[in-house]
């Protein structure tokens, strides 16, 4: 039987997570928006292209190492911000970004997190940045900033992908939308999953812990995730977006940018950051591939702003061919949750290590000692 020792792939772990969780929070995790084609995208993407190997090469020192948006990171893999972390591990927050810490990278907390802006600040002082929505409570959006100004956090990433939400079938099955039937689905799920349940039922109820003094019922999250969803808006602008640029004052960056046009205009109007990404297909089932769209926009920002890429990475290969041609780092989700599943924060380590390890392998057998000497002559397409 897999366990944490013997988890060797992103697939293990994924596994292992299966096998811990109620069904109810499975489906959330792993699932996508309508017919998964996004989803399945996301990961094929890589597939289409190959290495072209140097041999004889001093690989005996390999350095993973980069700057990204002026931070120094051991690994440019990046913990990207997932909602709702503790339904996955009474830990939650805390344990993913002390492990992300321990792994020299940078943390992004979700504005629908169980953890809070403060509670994450002092949980570590390693890099961090904090994905933010432009919602209808204007309010509530400008005191998410002023915290984050006030907990030192080093960037926002505000997601532009959200003018409805996608349709998760998985989850709508399963009650999402519905409280009561949600409430009922996880209670049965919950029964054959006993160490979850006992954590469940013995540890502080989940909340959306950055909404605890502007949503009702004190923010519990199996009460309020209609509230929340009627905060996403479909009129936000670009206007907007500068607006909170603004206000932020610091490492802008755009999440969920899936065109070259749009790229852009993101880099025209002076954000540090561009993460191209689908949303980890959980929204418009039929969205691009970020590592297809990937070549062109790099070509058509230069270096006015960089350009992060997010979806579908499970393998250090799927690293390094994106660096290759031009990212500077990648988010991962799934690949850290399926490790907070299956062992708290233990197994977001063991996500880490496995993308590191297979990273560092994949430099030294393509000949590249340094990720600042990757280029688009490492990789091609396959024919």
């Amino acid at each position: 039987m897999t366990s944490l020792s013997t988890a060797f792939t992103i697939a293990d772990l994924r596994k292992l997570a299966q096998q811990k969780l109620p069904s109810v929070m499975f489906d959330y995790l792993d699932g996508a928006s309508e017919d998964g084609i996004t989803l399945e995208w996301n990961r094929n993407s890589f597939n289409r292209y190959e290495f072209v190997p140097r041999i004889l090469v001093d690989v005996s020192q390999i350095d993973l190492g980069v700057t990204v948006q002026g931070l120094k990171l051991k690994t440019p893999i990046i913990a990207a911000p997932t909602g709702m972390s503790r339904m996955f591990h009474w830990e939650g927050e805390k344990a993913v970004v002390r492990a992300a810490h321990k792994a020299g990278s940078a943390y992004s907390l979700s504005t629908v997190s169980t953890t809070s802006i403060e509670d994450v600040a002092a949980e570590s002082e390693g890099p961090r940045f904090f994905q933010i929505y432009s919602w209808h409570d204007k309010k509530m959006v400008h005191d998410f900033i002023q915290r984050c100004k006030q907990s030192n956090y080093d960037g926002l990433m505000l997601a532009v992908d959200l003018a409805s939400l996608g349709k998760r079938e998985r989850d709508l099955r399963n009650g999402h939308g519905r409280p009561s039937v949600l409430r009922r689905n996880t209670a049965l799920s919950a029964l054959g999953k006993p160490a979850w349940l006992y954590h469940f039922l013995t540890k502080p109820k989940w909340k959306m812990a950055n909404m605890v003094h502007h949503l009702p019922h004190g923010a519990n999250a199996l009460k309020v995730v209609d509230n929340v969803n009627e905060q996403f808006s479909a009129s936000v602008s670009w206007d907007d977006a500068r607006r909170l640029q603004d206000m932020w004052g610091g490492k802008f960056m755009l999440k969920g940018i899936q065109c070259v046009e749009d790229a852009v205009k993101a880099a025209e109007m002076g954000a540090s950051g561009i993460i191209l990404s689908n949303h980890g297909g959980r929204q418009l089932d039929g969205a691009p591939a970020a590592f297809d769209i990937l070549p062109e926009v790099v070509a058509a920002v230069g270096d006015r702003a960089e350009v992060i890429i997010d979806g579908g990475i499970e393998r250090g290969s799927d690293v390094i061919k994106s660096l290759a041609l031009g990212a500077k780092a990648v988010l991962v989700g799934r690949a850290y949750l399926y490790g907070l599943a299956a062992g708290g924060e233990a197994g977001v380590s063991r996500s880490f290590d496995i993308l590191n390890d297979e990273t560092k392998r994949v430099m030294q057998l393509i000949g590249c000692p340094s990720i600042s000497q990757l280029d688009p002559s490492f990789v091609r397409k396959h024919n």
